[in-house]
């Protein structure tokens, strides 16, 4: 039978292990040194494009290369979607990369399989397989949420990094 100082020493240690479970899954970050303005021009290279009349959206493949001030998205293929405002002005509302996708931000930079990124709002959400690197630290997760108008961003669904208690390497 347990004694009441061991049974206390159990529970806490029960509810650090889930309250440790519980950051792993989700966290809370700073992306880039600078803030990115999402009003900026969309600069967009690559080998080819195609674009569909009937549907309002345009598909860059082949080493994509989108810059917006200090960002920097690259792809294997990025589909853009196009939108018209009550004033008849044609712009970008979504871009969707796939294949490769590399996020940079000044010193920072995040790997997914996907990024979709919503221009009204700067928000880019990277999912499958997420790399973030930011000096000498490396996190892992599922899904990357990126605010370029804040500079923060949120990872989710199992992130994993290892901490130095000592700072050093």
């Amino acid at each position: 039978m347990l004694r009441l100082p061991a049974l206390l020493i159990c529970l806490v240690c029960a509810c650090a292990l889930q309250a440790s479970a519980a950051l792993a899954q989700s966290g809370s970050i700073a992306f880039g040194e600078v803030k990115a303005d999402p009003s900026q021009p969309v600069e967009v290279t690559a080998d080819s494009l195609a674009v569909n009349q009937a549907d309002g959206s345009a598909e860059f493949t082949g080493n994509v290369l989108i810059i917006q001030g200090v960002m920097r998205l690259s792809a294997d293929r990025v589909l853009v979607i196009y939108k018209t405002d009550e004033a008849g002005k044609r712009g970008i509302d979504q871009l969707t990369a796939t294949g490769n996708v590399l996020l940079v931000s000044g010193p920072d930079a995040a790997e997914a399989e996907r990024a979709d990124y919503s221009i009204d709002s700067g928000m880019i959400v990277m999912s499958g397989n997420v790399l973030l690197n930011q000096g000498d630290s490396t996190l892992t997760s599922n899904r990357l949420e990126v605010n370029l108008t804040t500079g923060t961003a949120n990872m989710a669904g199992r992130v994993k990094t290892i901490l130095n208690p000592d700072g050093g390497n």
